[in-house]
C-alpha cells in the first residue's frame, strides 16, 4: 500500500471532499425544479449558470487568501454556504432565491475546493502527488456518480425540499469533518493591497499547462452538456452506458495507473491523454455524421466506447495538469495556482457551453464535433511541448 494511504489527514481531507461535493451535486437536479416553478429555458440556463460564472471570477482572487490566512479557514467558510444555499432553498422556494442559492454556492465551491486541494497538496510528496491526487479525485467523481440516482429518488419519494435538507446535512457533514483537520500550513502576510497581481498570480496564465486546461476544459464541458440531447436526436432513450462507462474509466485509470504519472512523468501520461480525448470526441463526430435512425449504426457501443476514451483522458489529465502547474510552486502561492488552474478549467467548459450551443443550433451535432475534435488536436499539438515534469 502507497505510505500516502496511511496518512490520516490525506484520508480526511478525501472523505470531507466526497462529502462536500455529494451534497453540492444534490442540485444537478435544479432544471427540474425551476421548470416545476414555470420558469423558462432561459430563466433555468442563467440560474445554473451563475454557479459556473461566480467560479470563474471567484477562485482566482480567493487563492491569495487561502495562503496567507491558511487552508480550514477558507474550507470551513465553504461548507458553511453551501449548507446555508440549501436550507435558503427549502426555506424559499422560489427563482429569484434559486439564483442567489447558485452564487452562494459558487463562492462555497470556489473556498472550499481551492483550499482543500491546496491542502491536499502541502501533505503530498511530489513523487506521489500525480497518483495522490487521482485518488483524492476519485471521491469528487464518486460523489457526482451517485448523487443524481440518490437525489432523483428523495425527489420521486418526497419531493425537492428534502432533497435540499439532505444537501445541507451532507454539508454539516463535511463541516464537522473540516474541524478534525489540522490546521494546515499558511503562508506570509498578503501585500496592502491584497493583489492579485502583486502576487503575481497572472503570470501563471501564460504557462504551457494552462492553454491545455483550458483545451482539457472545453472539450470535456462540451461533452458533458451537449451528449445528452445529441443522443437523443439519435433515437437513445438512457445515456446509461455512456455515463457509466465515463466514470469507470476515469476512477480505474486513477486507482489503477495513477502512478504512471509519478513514475514516468507528467508529460509522458498528459500528451497521450489528450489524444485519448480528441479520439473520443471524434467517434462521436463520425457517429453524427453516419449515423442514422433506420437501426443499422452501432450507436449505444459508439457512445460506450467513446465514454471510456474521454473518461479515461479525463482521469489522468486533471490530477497530471494540476501536479505539474503545482510542482514547482512554492508552498506559499499554491493556492493562487490551483485557484488559477481550476479557474482555468472551468473557462473552458463555460466556453464550450456557450459557444457549442450556437453552432449546433446553427449548423448541427457532425459539425459541432468535428470543430470539437479539430481543436482538441490542436490543444494535444500544445501539449507535445510540455516539460517533461518530475518522475519518481
Amino acid at each position: 500500500m502507497p505510505p500516502i494511504l496511511s496518512d490520516n489527514p490525506f484520508l480526511r481531507a478525501t472523505v470531507t471532499n466526497f462529502f462536500f461535493f455529494f451534497g453540492l451535486n444534490c442540485f444537478i437536479l435544479l432544471p427540474l425544479y425551476i421548470d416545476a416553478l414555470g420558469g423558462t429555458a432561459v430563466e433555468i440556463g442563467v440560474v445554473m449558470g451563475l454557479f459556473n460564472a461566480v467560479g470563474i471570477v471567484c477562485q482566482p482572487l480567493v487563492g491569495p487568501w487561502i495562503d496567507a490566512v491558511g487552508r480550514r479557514p477558507f474550507m470551513l467558510t465553504g461548507v458553511g454556504l453551501v449548507l446555508a444555499s440549501a436550507l435558503l432553498a427549502a426555506a424559499v422556494p422560489t427563482i429569484p432565491v434559486l439564483a442567489l442559492v447558485r452564487v452562494l454556492q459558487g463562492l462555497g465551491f470556489s473556498a472550499f475546493f481551492v483550499a482543500n486541494y491546496s491542502y491536499v497538496i502541502d501533505l503530498v510528496a511530489p513523487d506521489q502527488r500525480g497518483w495522490a491526487l487521482g485518488i483524492y479525485g476519485v471521491s469528487g467523481l464518486a460523489a457526482t456518480a451517485i448523487a443524481p440516482l440518490v437525489g432523483e429518488w428523495v425527489v420521486r419519494r418526497l419531493g425537492f425540499r428534502p432533497l435540499f435538507v439532505l444537501a445541507a446535512a451532507l454539508a454539516g457533514v463535511a463541516c464537522l469533518l473540516v474541524t478534525r483537520l489540522p490546521g494546515g500550513r499558511r503562508g506570509p502576510a498578503l501585500p496592502a493591497r491584497a493583489s492579485l497581481w502583486e502576487r503575481g498570480g497572472l503570470d501563471e496564465l501564460w504557462r504551457r499547462p494552462m492553454a491545455v486546461t483550458l483545451f482539457f476544459g472545453l472539450g470535456a464541458g462540451t461533452i458533458w452538456v451537449f451528449l445528452p440531447t445529441f443522443a437523443e436526436s439519435l433515437g437513445v432513450r438512457t445515456l446509461a452506458l455512456f455515463y457509466t462507462a465515463y466514470a469507470t474509466a476515469a476512477i480505474g485509470v486513477r486507482v489503477l495507473g495513477g502512478r504512471l504519472l509519478d513514475t514516468h512523468g507528467r508529460a509522458a501520461v498528459i500528451v497521450p491523454s489528450m489524444f485519448v480525448q480528441t479520439a473520443g470526441t471524434a467517434l462521436l463526430a463520425m457517429l453524427a455524421l453516419l449515423a442514422d435512425r433506420s437501426g443499422t449504426t452501432p450507436v449505444l457501443p459508439v457512445l460506450f466506447v467513446a465514454g471510456l476514451l474521454s473518461g479515461g483522458a479525463h482521469g489522468f489529465l486533471y490530477p497530471g495538469l494540476a501536479a505539474l502547474v503545482t510542482d514547482e510552486t512554492p508552498e506559499t502561492r499554491r493556492g493562487v495556482v490551483v485557484g488559477i488552474f481550476s479557474a482555468v478549467f472551468l473557462v473552458g467548459q463555460t466556453a464550450g457551453a456557450f459557444v457549442f450551443g450556437w453552432v449546433i443550433h446553427a449548423a448541427g451535432y457532425g459539425a459541432t464535433w468535428s470543430a470539437l475534435t479539430a481543436l482538441l488536436l490542436a490543444g494535444a499539438g500544445v501539449s507535445l511541448r510540455l516539460a517533461p515534469g518530475r518522475a519518481a
